[in-house]
């Protein structure tokens, strides 16, 4: 069975509920002792920017911010692709302290040989 887990999230406020569903997947996985890398793609880029995620919601969920703190806490990364968040003008010194830049070829340098599980939200 595979040690890492990738979570592909391509929305951020547009779309709670796939938001919500990724950090949930994310956080379940960290704690029965996966490693855990959210590749953060399109509007998902701002998830790696503080505050960004408290606004997110889905009815009868935990919030967003909650499950991002339980994702770094837990040792989850966030790899945010620096095309995407260029592209949005963002400031990559904003960046919280699980997040870094990194596009296709870092990702593949952080599953290594071993398979990884991936879910695409």
């Amino acid at each position: 069975m595979s040690q890492k887990v990738v979570i592909n999230l391509t929305t951020g406020h547009e779309d709670a509920d796939r938001v919500t569903v990724a950090f949930l997947v994310g956080t379940a996985a960290l704690s029965n002792g996966k490693e855990v890398v959210a590749f953060l793609t399109k509007e998902a880029v701002r998830l790696g920017l503080p505050g960004y995620g408290e606004a997110i919601e889905s009815a009868g969920a935990p919030p967003v911010a909650r499950l991002l703190e339980q994702f770094r806490d837990g040792g989850g990364e966030l790899l945010v692709c620096p095309i995407c968040f260029d592209a949005r003008k963002l400031d990559k010194e904003q960046l919280v302290s699980n997040a870094r830049l990194g596009g296709a070829t870092p990702l593949w340098e952080w599953v290594g040989d071993q398979p990884a599980t991936v879910f695409s939200y």
